[in-house]
């Protein structure tokens, strides 16, 4: 049976992670990246544990703007600092943290309803 939900061609979709690497809509990426539903960029970060606001300018600045940010991780969840999450609220977008592996898949259902999502991933 295939679950994968219906999403239009134009948008990113995250088919595959682990190793450190991903697949995005046919396309292998090495490392950390975001995610976009129009775009993929690699993301420098490898360890959630020195986050900061400014790990964040792409998304801050994406067109159109995000409304929800899903973090993963890594292999478990750690909170969002409150000067990050207290910045990203202040521009409009919701963080949620989530491992990696729970925001690939939340960012597909995301993106498939349409919604103005993107994922900051860091590799598993």
């Amino acid at each position: 049976m295939d679950i994968t939900p219906l999403v239009p061609s134009s948008r990113q979709v995250i088919e595959r992670y682990g190793d450190g690497r991903f697949r995005v809509t046919g396309v292998a990426y090495e490392g950390s990246i975001l995610v976009f539903p129009d775009r993929v960029v690699g993301w420098p970060l490898r360890d959630i544990g020195g986050l900061a606001f400014d790990h964040f300018s792409e998304v801050v600045a994406a067109v159109p703007p995000v409304d929800v940010l899903l973090i993963g991780c890594g292999a478990g969840v750690r909170p969002v600092p409150p000067p990050v999450k207290t910045g990203l609220r202040e521009v409009g977008i919701a963080a949620e943290p989530m491992d990696t592996s729970a925001a690939c898949r939340t960012y597909n259902v995301l993106v498939a309803e349409g919604r103005r999502v993107a994922a900051a991933l860091i590799a598993v």
